[in-house]
């Protein structure tokens, strides 16, 4: 099959970018997006041109580095995939696909294809973590958890951290990411002691960074590769509510869009 590619190239945060056109000949439709990418670049490089940066790392949906926006949507047209997950065969031969970066404040760009997430880095490090003892591996019975606590956490962890919900969203909010990197941790008793500090902490850092109020409108949740769900959102602003109680019931307004 053969496509058109429309890619956005920037040198970096300060210069203008722009739209360029590429053709993808012969392409396999069992490639990934990211082998066609390869193959561009691949043609690119033997004519002295510059390649197409972009990120990547397990290229099997779990480390979300691939992240771009293709023809509009984040990851591209399949449901609950990674843009590593997304093979040509989704796209008709001698379709134009636009290719751009995931666009937010808080995501600044890099170059071409890559934004800086370390945002998410520092919204981790401000509470997303246990700080109890563990010692050795213990029995896996040891600690006793409610299986509709250890799925619903396990669901919460699933969260690849690759900022799509933010891409989606029209107010470019975390709300979906600190949602889940908060209740898996919030579900399970060596979460309990922390939790209060945890939700707290982790709000008012995705607040600094930049990211937008959540309005609900379910973007965030139907771009996410692993299918996180806005019930994550529900639960989190009752642990923030409940911890701002706790604390002498200062006024919220990230969460109310305020």
């Amino acid at each position: 099959m053969n496509v058109k590619l429309r890619v956005w190239r920037q040198r970096d945060a300060g210069t203008p970018g722009r739209f360029e056109t590429y053709e993808a000949k012969d392409i396999n439709p069992n490639m990934s997006f990211l082998e066609m990418l390869d193959v561009v670049n691949e043609d690119l490089t033997r004519r002295g041109r510059e390649p197409i940066t972009f990120d990547h790392d397990c290229r099997e949906g779990i480390c979300g580095m691939c992240s771009c926006v293709i023809n509009g949507e984040p990851h591209g047209p399949e449901n609950k995939v990674a843009t590593c997950q997304t093979y040509m065969r989704s796209f008709r031969d001698g379709e134009t696909i636009t290719v751009e970066p995931f666009r937010a404040r808080a995501f600044p760009l890099i170059k071409d294809l890559i934004v800086n997430r370390s945002a998410f880095d520092r919204v981790i490090q401000a509470g997303g973590f246990v700080s109890v003892s563990t010692g050795s591996a213990p029995d896996g019975n040891a600690i006793l958890v409610p299986k509709q606590n250890a799925d619903l956490a396990m669901d919460a962890a699933a969260c690849i951290g690759c900022g799509a919900c933010v891409a989606a969203c029209k107010n470019a909010s975390a709300m979906l990411f600190v949602a889940a990197k908060v209740s898996h941790l919030n579900l399970l008793p060596q979460g309990r002691p922390e939790k209060e500090k945890r939700v707290l902490a982790m709000v008012q850092q995705m607040d600094e960074e930049g990211f937008g109020a959540c309005t609900v409108t379910g973007s965030c949740e139907a771009v996410c590769p692993k299918g996180i769900s806005l019930n994550f959102i529900a639960k989190m602003n009752r642990d923030y509510f409940g911890a701002l109680l706790g604390v002498g019931g200062k006024k919220a307004n990230t969460l109310t869009g305020a």
